[in-house]
């Protein structure tokens, strides 16, 4: 458990809001725990209607905090609380929300690819900036991202890595509505709520039926991880991140890996 994480049951809505305000809610591996645990035991429970995600302090999450990644960084052998935390996302009967303000990053863009209905506020800024970092995507979203918006433009947003705004979220399918940020959290509980009246089991089974590529997303999963923990050891990787820590341009001239 952490306090950086939030669980609130609030009828058949079951709120877990990332609260980290000082670090943009960046994520560790402790949140990551708690957050899957949490979504593992919504899954078992059908008097959970709805999952909510939010963030606190204006914004949704800067994706992982680089400091904790780099002190231990994730091994998929040993399933870390990062890939537990996607595979229970994938494998998620329970239908899914997030309520999505200020920044989402990294995985803050791809865990929306596993949610069912995604709200952001007006002033939205979405980035996947894992090229950039010396890494691949994860999440299932080499996978998921074509799926949704076509190769051309998930090639855009990954190999570009780019920021975009709320009206292109919408207009690539990443978002449902965009809302005033004062009213965000509550039009999207309000929204919940609405969909936790209905019958939790065929609640479930209509969204199991939407879903079923679900053993390919996993295995995206599996394979990304494995891809994502080489990159972590190259050279570009660890230029980028030291760059970061730096607050530098990085160069890669002299990485010269393939």
């Amino acid at each position: 458990m952490t306090d950086h994480i939030s669980v609130e049951r609030n009828g058949g809505i079951l709120h877990i809001r990332m609260n980290r305000p000082e670090k943009k809610n960046a994520l560790t591996r402790a949140m990551y725990a708690t957050m899957a645990d949490a979504l593992t035991a919504a899954e078992d429970d059908l008097s959970v209607g709805v999952v909510l995600f939010s963030g606190s302090g204006g914004n949704f999450t800067a994706g992982n905090d680089l400091k904790d990644f780099r002190e231990l960084p994730p091994n998929q052998g040993e399933e870390p609380s990062v890939f537990r935390f996607m595979k229970a996302l994938a494998r998620a009967d329970v239908p899914i929300m997030a309520a999505v303000d200020g920044v989402a990053i990294g995985i803050g863009v791809t865990m929306l690819l596993h949610c069912d209905l995604v709200f952001c506020g007006e002033i939205t800024r979405f980035q996947m900036p894992f090229v950039d970092l010396g890494l691949v995507p994860e999440a299932g979203s080499t996978y998921l991202l074509p799926k949704l918006m076509g190769h051309s433009q998930a090639a855009e947003l990954i190999l570009m890595a780019k920021p975009f705004d709320a009206l292109r979220a919408k207009d690539l399918g990443l978002v449902n509505r965009i809302c005033p940020a004062a009213i965000l959290v509550e039009t999207a509980l309000s929204t919940a709520g609405v969909m936790a009246a209905k019958p939790p089991r065929t609640l479930r089974l209509a969204k199991s039926m939407l879903k079923q590529d679900r053993e390919t997303v996993l295995a995206r999963i599996d394979s990304e991880g494995q891809i994502f923990a080489e990159c972590l050891r190259s050279p570009e990787c660890a230029e980028a991140l030291t760059a970061f820590a730096e607050k530098r341009k990085p160069d890669f001239s002299k990485c010269h890996t393939k």
